[in-house]
């Protein structure tokens, strides 16, 4: 079983910066993808960013420019670093984990608030 804990949302004014972290923990197969996605009130969840374990990234064009993903292999660990920060990034963000050693298998986080003020 895979465990996702994320930390680091909070309240920002635009503008600002926050990083979030992800670290899983459990029997994780070496080649995945790690990412963020994020879920704002009404709205569907969406993809934010994407890095697999051998450093390839692929970013939502909203956040281009803005946002970094990034993560360290030996820890298991993702990190979204987050600048000028927009209130439309206002969103609960979710660290998902995708492996398909056998079967295609995803976890999730529980999620981790984020919130821009204008």
């Amino acid at each position: 079983q895979v465990q996702l804990v994320e930390s680091g949302g909070g309240l920002v004014q635009a503008g600002g910066s926050l990083r979030l972290s992800c670290a899983a923990s459990g029997s994780i197969f070496s080649i995945n993808v790690m990412g963020w996605y994020r879920q704002a009130p009404g709205k569907q969840r969406e993809l934010v960013a994407i890095i697999t374990s051998g450093g390839s990234t692929n970013y939502a064009d909203s956040v281009k420019g803005r946002f970094t993903i990034s993560r360290e292999n030996a820890k298991n660990t993702v990190y979204l670093q987050m600048n000028s920060l927009k209130p439309e990034d206002t969103a609960v963000y979710y660290c998902n984990l995708y492996t398909s050693k056998v079967v295609p298998e995803a976890y999730w986080g529980q999620g981790t608030q984020v919130t821009v003020s204008s």
